[in-house]
């Protein structure tokens, strides 16, 4: 068994409290109580990657529901999930309801494959998952369906809130929708930015690192983490000017810590 498998297998989480450990890019393994999601991992091995998956496909196991927030490679890695299905045969995948046909062409069994859409909820064990529309760099609303391509998840359990954003950028409207929520215990925000060079490789963008830390600001979660800066080597940020960011100007209003790839971290509900 993989040593971080083994790891996250053992690892309690007592009520009011929630453990995660960050797999890269928007990667987040999430265990509250007894119930463990996996949201977002790339984990096919690429040359292009500037760091590789920290769990082989094959070794990744005891997984509840492994969520994709949008049909990007690096947020629903269908060649793993085409490994997950077999590995993890009574795990529920979450995503985007535009995206169900593929998701069961990737062998997972349509009872266990929850599309959802902004304004809906899913339980699965001891989580609920929200799902809020994102804006990666637009909106992309189906006015006939009503469907969302892109999701942002308020993973709930245990006591515990957590904001995952997906790929995003800030909205009108958006901050309301993560308020309703109350307390958000912990934040991943993606702080990649967007520019004139990406637009012109069709790279389409999110939150420069001041606007996400400037969104954390106005959330005030208990504690934010970057995202989204560390894969590609043309779409990638430094963390620390987010981190310093904050620092300085939301000063002991707000805990901010860099990840390191599978490092346990645990949080505790601040509610």
């Amino acid at each position: 068994m993989n040593k971080y498998t083994e790891e996250i297998i053992s690892t309690n989480t007592p009520y009011g409290s929630a453990a995660l450990w960050w797999l890269g890019q928007m990667g987040l393994i999430v265990k509250m109580g007894a119930t463990t999601v996996c949201i977002d991992y790339y984990a096919t091995p690429g040359y292009d990657r500037q760091i590789q998956p920290p769990i082989p496909t094959d070794e990744v196991i005891g997984i509840d529901a492994f969520l994709g927030t949008h049909d990007h490679l690096d947020h629903i890695d269908h060649e793993a999930w085409k490994i997950w299905v077999k590995n993890c045969p009574e795990a529920k995948f979450v995503f985007p309801k535009p995206f169900k046909d593929a998701i069961i062409e990737d062998g997972v069994n349509p009872k266990n494959a929850l599309g959802i859409n902004e304004g809906e909820s899913i339980h699965i064990g001891d989580v609920t998952i929200h799902a809020i529309a994102a804006s990666h760099e637009f909106l992309d609303k189906d006015e006939t369906t009503g469907l969302f391509p892109y999701l942002q998840y308020i993973v709930e359990g245990n006591g515990v809130r957590i904001h995952h954003a997906g790929d995003t950028v800030r909205y009108e409207g958006m901050l309301p929708k993560l308020r309703g929520f109350g307390h958000i215990d912990v934040e991943l925000l993606p702080i990649n930015g967007r520019d004139a060079d990406r637009y012109r490789r069709c790279c389409i963008g999110n939150m420069t690192y001041q606007e996400a830390a400037d969104l954390a600001g106005d959330v005030q979660p208990g504690l934010v983490i970057p995202g989204h800066y560390d894969m590609f080597k043309d779409n990638s940020e430094d963390p620390i000017k987010f981190k310093e960011y904050i620092d300085v100007k939301y000063q002991e209003k707000l805990k901010c810590i860099i990840p390191r790839i599978m490092d346990t971290i645990i949080v505790c509900s601040e509610q």
